[in-house]
């Protein structure tokens, strides 16, 4: 099967769909803590994560290359492959959103698209190096996070052991705000750019590039359209993370929002594509079982972690299958 310009074309528009559905999907990953804690208002809390993802989106490219041509090699796959890929991803983006569960953007496009290339030209097109690296910073990344959010909650609790409770909680408050919206602005440095690497390395393919650039109108593209979906809002799974999950006080958002945070803008800087879904949720979890273990309700936490589970390999699958069926059909 030969790749026409349309096909080309339908890949970004189906990538910019992706880009948009990850945003309102992941809309939780940097406001479900101030809308629980009635820092900030649905709607404000939203309005800023749209702002702060646009910003997020514009500061890098790091991770886009790492997804674009760490992965897979470029010149081994069709715009099928790319097509059967995101297709797979939105499936299961739109499947967790219905029922939700804060499950991981990350796992279900890179694992989709480790899928839809072994379809297209088996395993010799898979970068092993770059698997085992991306995969393994998906997977260690929520433990450490979960860990680190433990220990920031235990440290603040006890230097704030003396003070008011009631100034710490006004103070807390004020904090929130700043740490909302430093991991919107985190949430979109490393999310938008997966979907510009996806973007870029189609157009390596089509038009057999010897290098593996982001053009600017990519970077701007993804960012508007990942802005304009965390704007539309996730009510489902802001009401997973922010209610169900745990009992937050502001102090407790605090510190996840900026552990959660920090951890995504390290890694976004050496190009580490990770979940901001597991690092977020990870850091809820790490921070509210410093009080007590009990305090996380485990049995909303275990449906969690077995979708994340289920992810990469259910989405490989549907990937693989997609790939093959449109291969069957046009070849």
């Amino acid at each position: 099967m030969h790749d026409s310009f349309f096909l080309l074309v339908f890949v970004i528009v189906l990538a910019v769909i992706f880009d948009f559905i990850n945003g309102f999907h992941d809309t939780a990953n940097a406001i479900a803590n101030s809308v629980s804690t009635r820092v900030l208002t649905p709607r404000v809390a939203i309005t800023m994560a749209a702002v702060m993802n646009l910003a997020g989106a514009l500061s890098g490219t790091a991770v886009a290359k790492t997804v674009g041509s760490g992965l897979v090699i470029p010149i081994g796959i069709t715009q099928v492959t790319i097509l059967a890929a995101l297709g797979s991803a939105i499936l299961w983006n739109l499947l967790t959103w219905y029922f939700g569960i804060p499950s991981s953007s990350s796992h279900a496009l890179l694992s989709s698209m480790v899928g839809a290339a072994i379809a297209t030209s088996g395993t010799d097109v898979i970068i092993v190096s770059g698997v085992l690296k991306i995969f393994g910073a998906l997977i260690l990344t929520p433990l450490f996070c979960f860990m680190l959010g433990w220990i920031a909650m235990t440290m603040l609790s006890q230097f704030l052991a003396n003070s008011n409770p009631s100034r710490v909680n006004k103070v807390s408050k004020r904090l929130q705000i700043f740490s909302a919206a430093y991991m919107a602005f985190s949430h979109g440095n490393n999310d938008a750019q997966k979907t510009m690497g996806i973007i870029a390395m189609a157009l390596v393919s089509y038009y057999h590039l010897p290098t593996f650039e982001v053009p600017d109108w990519v970077i701007y593209l993804c960012a508007v359209a990942m802005a304009m979906g965390t704007a539309v809002g996730g009510w489902r799974i802001i009401k997973t993370l922010g209610i169900k999950l745990a009992s937050m006080k502001p102090i407790n958002g605090f510190a996840a929002d900026t552990v959660a945070a920090s951890v995504i803008e390290v890694a976004s800087r050496f190009g580490l594509p990770l979940s901001t879904t597991h690092i977020m949720t990870s850091a809820i979890m790490g921070v509210v079982a410093s009080r007590r273990i009990s305090a996380v309700r485990w049995g909303i936490g275990g449906n969690i972690v077995l979708t994340w589970v289920l992810t990469i390999p259910l989405c490989g699958i549907i990937a693989w299958l997609i790939c093959k069926a449109a291969h069957l059909m046009f070849d």
